[in-house]
């Protein structure tokens, strides 16, 4: 099956292009971003030797969708999407902080709170909680955005203001939306049976100086969510949530000795534990949106992408 590992176009009128984790973002005459989304898969902050079939797709469409969901509450970046792997929109300058926000206690915030620390980038977390209870309130936990392979770091908001990563009334914005985007995600999550239990925005300055919504939103890469139904149950006996997220990577990481630190050997992923990671991201999109997922043709995708694009551009 044919894979996105990477992309080397050259569009018309093409200025540069970044290669993120995930993402590959096309700079279009300093007006359009052109931002595909590859097959690779990253946990740890570290790219995984083997691609994903169909994982693109499926955060490129989750994305979209949840974009256009949310585009009554926060304005977005997003024009248009001319191929399954594409969104194209306006170009940004990228605020250097992820707006990471947590309704449970769970992943990071768990980890840090079984390791006895009881705030979290300055935000206090109360005590006799066990992993995934909920919170009284969201809390925001921002990170840093991280350059090509370095590690995203907790930072508080009071550092961000300091240290002028964001402009105070630039930052309160980044919140308030933030608020919006989740409360809305937790909406449209309860329609479908899930809880959204954290997640993580970020944010962009348009030419003209609007604050606007970029990147992906709501999908399994930059979200966690659990089944709502036996939720409840599950907390009182102490056992784990059933989970729709990429946390599944990360656990069987863990379980083979991975963690992304120096010197830690990535365990073998076989074609097995592909198609199993595969089905699962493939769950989620049916799960969250509610449609059938649809697979695109692979034979020549690279082929598909750079047509569909070049379409697109010359309109």
């Amino acid at each position: 099956m044919n894979t996105i590992n990477e992309t080397n176009f050259n569009f018309p009128n093409q200025k540069s292009v970044y290669k993120g984790k995930v993402r590959e973002v096309y700079n279009i005459n300093d007006e359009l971003l052109v931002m595909i989304a590859s097959d690779r898969l990253s946990a740890f902050d570290v790219i995984l030797p083997r691609q994903i079939p169909f994982k693109g797709q499926i955060l490129n469409q989750i994305a979209t969708k949840m974009m256009k969901d949310t585009e009554d509450l926060v304005p977005n970046w997003l024009i248009a999407n001319p191929d399954e792997n594409v969104a194209v929109g306006h170009l940004c300058t990228p605020f250097k902080v992820e707006m990471v926000i947590r309704g449970y206690l769970s992943g990071h915030a768990a980890r840090e709170y079984k390791a006895g620390k009881r705030t979290l980038c300055g935000v206090a977390m109360p005590e006799g909680l066990q992993e995934n209870d909920k919170f009284p309130e969201p809390i925001i936990t921002p990170s840093t955005k991280a350059d090509n392979g370095e590690h995203d770091e907790d930072i508080s908001r009071e550092d961000i203001l300091a240290k002028g990563i964001v402009a105070k009334e630039d930052y309160l914005v980044l919140e308030d939306y933030t608020r919006k985007l989740f409360k809305r995600g937790t909406e449209i999550a309860a329609k479908r049976g899930l809880i959204l239990v954290d997640t993580k925005y970020e944010f962009g300055k348009t030419k003209d100086g609007k604050i606007v919504l970029i990147d992906e939103i709501h999908t399994p890469d930059s979200s966690r969510y659990f089944y709502a139904d036996g939720y409840e149950e599950r907390q009182q006996k102490g056992e784990k949530q059933k989970q729709l997220s990429k946390e599944f990577v990360r656990q069987w990481l863990i379980e083979n000795g991975f963690q992304g630190k120096e010197g830690q050997q990535i365990p073998e992923m076989t074609d097995d534990k592909i198609l199993e990671i595969s089905n699962r991201y493939i769950e989620l999109f049916e799960q969250i949106t509610g449609d059938t997922f649809v697979k695109a043709q692979t034979d020549n995708v690279l082929e598909r992408i750079e047509q569909n694009v070049k379409a697109f551009l010359a309109q």
